[in-house]
């Protein structure tokens, strides 16, 4: 099977539409992972024993187990128990779940480059536990693990792919579609790609700005 770029040029209008459907669902999921990681290593650092097991044994699970089961585990298991969540619903649940976990590893990692003594100087000061992490701790946390947010960023954007398994009408559903009528899978796989490739190079830049003004402010 040749390749046909007049092929591929006739099916990027609907692609790119559908990888807005992608976008959206990436933005909603990276918001909701930044909060909930955020949260998670809040209440991590209150070394709460139970709570901490029971995180623990959810950071194993979600690390040690492919995100496409937990996507299936949303959308098919959830219902037996009384969540009955839309596909979207079930993608964005089960892939900002999933970030979640690897976000709060990530600021974990952050918080050992924080000197200590910052802490307890606003601890002496008198300062909240809340006007501490406000003030001091998470926005030197944020600007330090930047770089490696894009990259779960990117790896977010890619994930909002298999989301096509539970019928969600994304860029890779639509090539799907596509192929499956015109008999031309190359061409469309290939655009699919494209959209991702497009999407997360503008991530990339945008961390890529990010990253020199934070390296400009501790200069």
């Amino acid at each position: 099977m040749t390749f046909q770029f007049p092929t591929l040029f006739s099916v990027m209008p609907a692609l790119a539409e559908a990888a807005l459907v992608n976008l959206r669902l990436a933005a909603i999921i990276v918001a909701l992972s930044i909060i909930g990681g955020t949260a998670l290593t809040i209440i991590r650092v209150m070394k709460i024993g139970p709570v901490n097991l029971v995180l623990n044994v959810l950071i194993s699970f979600i690390r040690g187990t492919p995100l496409l089961i937990q996507i299936f585990a949303f959308y098919y298991v959830a219902p037996a128990f009384g969540l009955d969540l839309r596909p979207e619903a079930a993608g964005i649940a089960a892939i900002s779940i999933n970030s979640a976990i690897f976000v709060t590893e990530i600021m974990r990692g952050g918080l050992q480059t924080i000197d200590p003594g910052q802490i307890e100087a606003a601890s002496a000061l008198a300062l909240s536990r809340r006007a501490i992490w406000q003030r001091i701790v998470l926005p030197q946390l944020f600007r330090r693990i930047a770089p490696v947010l894009v990259s779960e960023i990117t790896i977010v954007v890619k994930g909002t792919a298999l989301l096509s398994v539970i019928t969600v009408v994304e860029v890779l559903r639509t090539a799907q579609q596509i192929a499956s009528s015109t008999y031309r899978p190359f061409e469309t796989l290939v655009g699919a790609a494209l959209c991702f490739l497009v999407i997360n190079l503008a991530v990339m830049a945008v961390g890529t700005i990010i990253e020199r003004r934070t390296r400009m402010a501790r200069a």
